[in-house]
């Protein structure tokens, strides 16, 4: 057997046993949600399910930002996913005492953080468009959970009746900031 055999045969076996543990760890991750439900009589099944199912499908998102260089649509992906789910399995679990029409705006909130460190991941700083995109999803998420909590005294319908303008004004700001972020390509070349 030639060195060349021999180190293609190790690098096989290396990828095959790599494989063998992902899929070893996706499995006990299924049979341990199963045997969770069992535990909690009183969880939703359903919440439960749809939990796991979101987190497992994070973790294979993390996984291909494991194994593929430079994916932060894969990161920003798998970070949502395993916040939605974590966050479905507290809502199961009845630790979270909110009903999920009330805590819907969370989601909202999950993809600014989700894109935060995509950022990062991408761009090894924290780019501008990134940034302004992320705090104007959790900004927006925050204020629809005033209106899901009942904090605000009013309707959501008369508020954006009512303040449209303001809405507008706050878009066209964050379309600013965004535009005063991104670099030319021909301004990159110069430097």
């Amino acid at each position: 057997m030639s060195c060349y055999n021999i180190i293609m045969h190790s690098t096989l076996t290396r990828r095959f046993i790599a494989r063998l543990i992902f899929i070893s760890g996706l499995l006990l991750m299924v049979v341990g949600s199963i045997f969770l439900l069992t535990i909690f009589p009183g969880t939703s099944r359903r919440y439960a399910l749809t939990a796991f199912l979101f987190i497992i499908i994070g973790a294979l998102f993390i996984s291909l930002v494991a194994k593929l260089n430079k994916r932060s649509l894969y990161l920003f992906v798998a970070l949502l996913f395993l916040q939605i789910g974590f966050f479905l399995l507290l809502f199961a679990l009845s630790i979270i005492p909110v009903s999920f029409s009330q805590g819907w705006p969370f989601i909202s909130i999950f993809t600014g953080f989700a894109l935060f460190p995509s950022s990062w991941y991408r761009y090894r700083t924290f780019h501008v468009g990134y940034l302004v995109s992320s705090l104007a999803f959790v900004i927006l998420g925050c204020i629809l959970l005033l209106f899901s909590f009942d904090v605000v005294n009013f309707p959501f319908k008369k508020f954006i009746l009512e303040w449209w303008p303001l809405i507008l004004f706050v878009s066209g700001l964050v379309l600013v900031f965004v535009s005063l972020g991104t670099k030319n390509k021909a301004e990159e070349i110069k430097r």
